[in-house]
This record gives structure tokens, sequence and C-alpha cells, in this order.
């Protein structure tokens, strides 16, 4: 019951500060237009991979958005090889299949949060993990973030939204929900369902329950 408690006042105290941090933006910085990136320039794309299932369905939709998005600025927790060792796979495989080399890189951070990791810690490593995935957003400014639920994209996602906030890159957040989540979005969908530009479902129940949520059908 405490370890409940914990994990909904630390969701409440995430989300108001970004929506404070949003809400002071709308009033001082006048939104521009956005639009989803054309087709006809090349666009940089920070994808944030998680573990697991995260993983399989991230990389099978990086596998379907073409050379387009180049370069491909990889996030991936500092303890997960797997991921790392199949990301490097799939850029080879494009290579061999489409006779070009797109332009890639890895960079590593900590987890917010392990599997069964207490919530009182939690706090302090999501603190950890924001100030370590600041500098590396902010050096690469990447055009598109693109995530589906694994906690590490929450700090990358809330630096990317700093630089729009800041007026430094126009960043387009798009957050992908994972197709097991059927009937209610993962926490770091509620983080961010206010926040992220397009917020995309794989099940209509989920755009029924969600207003703010877009129903793209089965996309992996």
């Amino acid at each position: 019951m405490q370890d409940n408690k914990v994990a909904d006042t630390t969701l409440i105290t995430i989300v108001a500060i970004m929506l404070l941090f949003y809400f002071i933006y709308k009033k001082c910085i006048k939104r521009k237009e956005r639009q989803i990136l054309r087709t006809t320039s090349s666009s940089s794309v920070m994808i944030v991979i998680g573990s697991g299932g995260h993983t399989r369905e991230m990389l099978c939709l990086v596998d379907k958005i073409g050379s387009k998005y180049s370069p491909r600025y990889y996030i991936i927790a500092d303890t997960d090889q797997i991921s790392e060792q199949k990301v490097h796979a799939l850029e080879q495989q494009y290579k061999t299949r489409n006779g070009t080399e797109t332009e890639y890189s890895i960079h590593k951070v900590p987890r917010s949060r392990e599997v069964s990791q207490s919530w009182i810690t939690t706090i302090m490593s999501t603190i950890y993990a924001v100030l370590y995935s600041f500098p590396i957003v902010f050096q690469l400014k990447p055009d598109l973030i693109l995530c589906n639920g694994p906690g590490t994209c929450i700090p990358v996602c809330f630096a990317g939204l700093i630089l729009k906030w800041i007026h430094i890159k126009q960043t387009l957040i798009i957050y992908i929900e994972s197709i097991c989540r059927v009937e209610s979005l993962s926490m770091s969908a509620k983080i961010l369902y206010y926040l992220a530009d397009h917020m995309l479902v794989q099940w209509p129940q989920l755009r029924n329950r969600y207003p703010k949520c877009q129903y793209i059908g089965r996309v992996v």
C-alpha cells in the first residue's frame, strides 16, 4: 500500500513539473504550426529502445520507416546489451538488403527504473537519468523522438520538450503505445499523454478511453 502511494505521488509530481513548463511555454512563446516530417527531405530521428518486447516492436517499426530518417540515434539503457546487438543486426540487415548504409549511432543512458526496483529509489534514479540524458539530446538535437513505452524514454522526451520550450529545436515527439496495452495506457504514456505531439495506439479501446490518442491499427 505504501509503495502504491509513493508511486502515485511520484507520477503526479513528474506530470505537474512537466505541465508547469508546458504552460509557461504556451504563455511566453507562440506555438509554431507543426506537421509530420516531410518525406522529401531527410530528418534525424532519436529512437528509444526498451528491452524484450519493446525492443522487438520498435525495431520492426524502424525497419519500415525507410532511409529518409537519417541519421538515426538509438538510445539504449546502459545495462541492455541484448538490444544493442539487435540494433547492430538490424542496421547490417538494412545495409545488405538495400545496398546503402544509413548513418546511425548508439547512445547509452542509465535506466530510470529497473525491474522490481522500489518506487522510493526510482525517484533518485529517474533524476540521475534525466541529468544524463539532457546533454545527449541537446547535442544531437533530433528532428523526431520516437518511443514506445520503456521508462528510459521519459528523461529523453523531457529533454526534447525543453528543446522546444526554450525555442532551440522544434523536436517532434511521437509515442507509439505497445501492442500489449489493450485496455489502459502504460505509466510512460500517462506521463506523456498531454506532452507528446502525437500519441498513437494500436487498439480502438484505448482511443475511446483516451480521446487524445490516435488509433492507427497494428503497426508491428
